[in-house]
């Protein structure tokens, strides 16, 4: 998508260790106009699926999820990261390693919320190693919900997650795929 691929190499900024900064723009400050005509394409893109339920995991994917969700008329849920006396004991649960935190967590969705007739579209910001994205299918299939596939705003395509979600039969649809990044050079699959 070329208006999102313009809007990274405007505002991205490449960091140390392969990290790609867009909070100016995705998931700290949030473009509210722009993100809109993100939620627009993937819209487009899983037009005629019957779906749900948006799911995706606290913190920068919420924002995103919930204009998809306006597009397609239906709730956001969010995996926590971590259990709150709000939450009963009766909970889905799986281990995510945080790529950017570098630390490993427990993800925690409330049966209440999930359920096998849901038909979930999974939505997020970033797809990099697939642990995130690991979680959150493993929250699906242990709900025995359908999963529709999953919309990423930005994949590290020269990293395995990815093509490791995409073995694992899910449709994935990335927005922006990233082949090679480096001192704020950045060169995009298309």
């Amino acid at each position: 998508m070329k208006l999102l691929e313009d809007r990274i190499l405007k505002d991205g900024i490449v960091r140390e260790g392969n990290v790609l900064k867009v909070d100016s723009f995705v998931n700290h400050q949030i473009d509210v106009d722009f993100i809109a005509e993100l939620a627009k394409e993937f819209k487009r893109l899983y037009e005629g699926e019957e779906i749900t339920k948006i799911l995706t995991i606290e913190a920068s994917g919420i924002g995103i999820a919930c204009i998809v969700a306006q597009e397609f008329h239906v709730p956001v849920l969010f995996a926590k990261k971590n259990k709150s006396i709000n939450i009963a004991n009766d909970v889905y649960t799986s281990k995510v390693e945080s790529f950017t935190h570098k630390r490993s967590y427990d993800i925690i969705v409330s049966k209440d919320f999930l359920k096998p007739e849901d038909k979930v579209l999974i939505i997020d910001d970033f797809l990099a190693m697939g642990s995130a994205m690991q979680g959150l299918i493993s929250l699906i299939r242990d709900a025995g919900a359908t999963i529709v596939g999953a919309g990423i705003i930005i994949e590290k395509a020269y990293q395995q997650g990815g093509q490791m979600i995409r073995d694992m039969g899910v449709r994935v649809e990335s927005l922006a795929r990233i082949k090679s990044m480096d001192n704020n050079t950045i060169e995009f699959i298309h």
